[in-house]
C-alpha cells in the first residue's frame, strides 16, 4: 500500500526530471561572474570598437576609396533626399540598381539624413558585422558552454573574411552577414519558420544570395519540413533569376547584366562550354584552392563535418568559376557572408561530440577549441586588423594635411573630378566624378583607353602619390600614373582648366569661365 510520503517523493522525483541537467562546464563553476545573456551583446560592443577603429582611420588617412565607399555613398544620399539612387560614379544619370540589386540599402537612408558622411556608413559596416556575433555566441553558450561561445566569438570576430570587408570601404552584402548569422542560430535549433524569415530579405540585397536563400531552402526540406524548405528553394532559385534577367537590365543604361560576361571566357564562350569545363575552371589557378581552404580555415576545417555548410556553396561557386581574379584571392568584401555559415558549422560539429556519450568527447572539444584559437592567432597578422598594431595607422603625415588642405578650398554642391581615393573625402557634399574619367558609357574597362572624354566638373583634384594600402595592393587605379599625369596635363592645355593649388603630388584645378560649357 502506498502511503503520503511515498507519493510525495514521486512528484519529488518528477520535478526534479523536469530540471534540465546543468553541462559539465557548467557544474565546474558554482556561480557565474558574468551574467551569460550579457556575454554575446560585450562580445559584439567590443567587435564595433575594433572595427570602428580600424574602419575611421582608414578614411582619415585617405585610404578608403571611391570604388566602392564613394558610389554607396552617392546611392544612400540619393536614397535620402527620396530620389532614386543615381551614381555619377558609375556613370552619367547610371542607377545602381542596374548595377547589382541591392534595394535594402535603402534601411541606411534615415541615419545617413540625420548624419551626411562616409563615416555613417562606415560606422553602420562595423555594427552590422558585430551583431552577427550575437546569435552565434548564444547559440554556441546554450548548446555547449561559456567557454565554447568566447572561443567562437573570438574565430568571428577575428577572421580574415569579416576583417577583411570591415577594413574596405562599404559594401551592400554586410547587410546579409547578420541575416545568415541568425538564420542558422535558428537553424541550429531546428527553428524552421523563423530561419526562412531571416533569410528571406536576402534576396533584396545582392541578386546572387537568392541562391544563398535557396541553398537553406533546401537543408530546411532536408532535415525538416520538405514543404517549407521545397518553397523556400523555389522561391531563391526565381528570385536571382528575376533579378539577373528582368530588374538588371531593366535598370541598366546597356539593357543588360553589367556582371554577365563573369562567368564566361569572352563573348565567344557558350554556356555549355562553360558548364563543361566548370569543374577544372573551380580549381585552377592554384590560388583558388587555397581560397577555398582558407575560408573554412577559421573553424579548423571543422565547419566541413556540418551540413550547414551548404550554404557557403553558392557563393564560392560564383566566386571560383568568375573571370575576374580579385574573385578568388582573400582581399575585399567577398567572403564575409561566409564566416557566420563556417563558424554555425563549427558550432553544429561540436555539439555533435558534446551530445556523443564518448569518453574522449570532452577532449576532443577541447583540442578543437585549442586549434581554432590557434588559427586565429597565427592569421591575424596577414589581414587588415593588425594595422591598429602599426605605427602608420596612428599618425598623419605631411601628404595627408596637404590633400585635406586642398579638399577644403572646393566649395559645397561643385562638380569634382578627383582622384579615386580622394572621392569619399568629397560624396557628401559634392558631386563628384571619377578622374580620369571612369567609366565611359558605364562601361567598366570595355573601352578605348586612349580616347577618354574631355572632363567637364568645375573642379579637378589629383593625387599623384600612390597611398599605403596594406594589405590591399597598393598603386594608381584606373590609369597608370603616366597617363594620369597626361589627362591632367591635357586638362590644362586643351580643356581650359587653371592650377590653383600644387602642394606634396595633390593638383587642384578649376575651370575657367571662358571654357565652362
Amino acid at each position: 500500500m502506498r502511503t503520503f510520503s511515498d507519493d510525495a517523493a514521486t512528484r519529488r522525483g518528477v520535478l526534479w526530471s523536469l530540471i534540465p541537467s546543468p553541462s559539465p562546464e557548467t557544474r565546474s563553476r558554482p556561480t557565474a561572474r558574468f551574467p551569460a545573456a550579457l556575454l554575446p551583446w560585450s562580445w559584439a560592443a567590443a567587435l564595433f570598437l575594433l572595427y570602428a577603429t580600424v574602419a575611421v582611420r582608414r578614411h582619415m588617412l585617405l585610404r578608403t576609396t571611391g570604388y566602392d565607399l564613394g558610389i554607396f555613398e552617392q546611392a544612400v544620399r540619393a536614397y535620402s533626399q527620396l530620389r532614386p539612387p543615381i551614381v555619377p560614379l558609375r556613370g552619367d544619370h547610371f542607377n545602381l540598381l542596374g548595377d547589382h540589386f541591392h534595394p535594402a540599402l535603402a534601411v541606411l537612408a534615415p541615419p545617413y539624413r540625420l548624419w551626411p558622411s562616409p563615416l555613417c556608413l562606415l560606422l553602420a559596416q562595423s555594427a552590422l558585422l558585430a551583431l552577427a556575433v550575437v546569435p552565434l555566441a548564444r547559440w554556441a553558450l546554450r548548446e555547449i558552454g561559456r567557454r565554447t561561445a568566447h572561443v567562437v566569438a573570438v574565430g568571428y570576430g577575428l577572421s580574415w573574411g569579416i576583417a577583411s570587408a570591415a577594413a574596405f570601404d562599404f559594401h551592400e552584402v554586410v547587410l546579409a552577414v547578420p541575416l545568415l548569422a541568425f538564420a542558422l542560430e535558428a537553424l541550429g535549433r531546428r527553428r524552421w519558420g523563423p530561419a526562412v524569415a531571416w533569410a528571406a530579405p536576402l534576396v533584396l540585397i545582392k541578386e546572387d544570395l537568392g541562391l544563398t536563400l535557396a541553398a537553406l531552402g533546401c537543408y530546411v526540406a532536408w532535415k525538416g519540413p520538405r514543404r517549407l524548405g521545397i518553397a523556400t528553394a523555389v522561391a531563391g532559385l526565381l528570385a536571382s533569376a528575376v533579378e539577373i534577367k528582368l530588374l538588371l537590365p531593366a535598370f541598366n543604361p546597356g539593357g543588360e547584366y553589367a556582371h554577365g560576361a563573369n562567368l564566361t571566357e569572352g563573348a565567344h564562350s557558350s554556356l555549355l562550354s562553360t558548364i563543361a569545363f566548370a569543374p577544372l575552371d573551380a580549381l585552377r589557378p592554384d590560388i583558388k584552392a587555397m581560397t577555398v581552404i582558407l575560408v573554412f580555415a577559421p573553424s579548423a576545417l571543422l565547419a566541413l563535418r556540418s551540413p550547414l555548410a551548404i550554404l557557403a556553396v553558392p557563393t564560392l561557386t560564383w566566386r571560383m568559376l568568375s573571370q575576374i581574379g580579385f574573385h578568388w584571392g582573400t582581399s575585399f568584401h567577398y567572403s564575409a557572408v561566409l564566416m557566420p555559415i563556417v563558424l554555425a558549422g563549427l558550432i553544429d560539429a561540436l555539439r555533435q561530440w558534446r551530445g556523443a556519450h564518448h569518453p574522449l568527447s570532452d577532449r576532443h572539444v577541447r583540442a578543437s577549441l585549442v586549434t581554432v584559437l590557434a588559427v586565429t592567432v597565427v592569421m591575424l597578422p596577414s589581414f587588415p586588423l593588425a594595422q591598429l598594431a602599426q605605427r602608420a595607422t596612428w599618425r598623419s603625415t605631411p601628404h595627408i594635411e596637404a590633400a585635406r588642405s586642398l579638399l577644403a578650398q572646393i566649395p559645397d554642391g561643385a562638380s569634382v573630378a578627383a582622384s579615386n581615393r580622394l572621392v569619399p573625402q568629397l560624396t557628401s557634399r559634392c558631386e563628384v566624378v571619377l578622374f580620369p574619367t571612369f567609366p565611359v558609357d558605364a562601361k567598366l574597362y570595355e573601352y578605348d583607353k586612349t580616347r577618354l572624354p574631355r572632363p567637364t566638373a568645375e573642379w579637378i583634384i589629383h593625387d599623384s602619390r600612390a597611398p599605403e594600402a596594406w594589405p590591399y595592393p597598393s598603386g594608381h587605379w584606373p590609369y597608370p600614373i603616366e597617363q594620369q599625369r597626361a589627362e591632367l596635363d591635357a586638362a590644362q592645355r586643351k580643356y581650359g582648366y587653371e592650377r590653383i593649388a600644387q602642394r606634396d603630388g595633390v593638383t587642384l584645378l578649376r575651370l575657367r569661365r571662358a571654357a565652362r560649357p
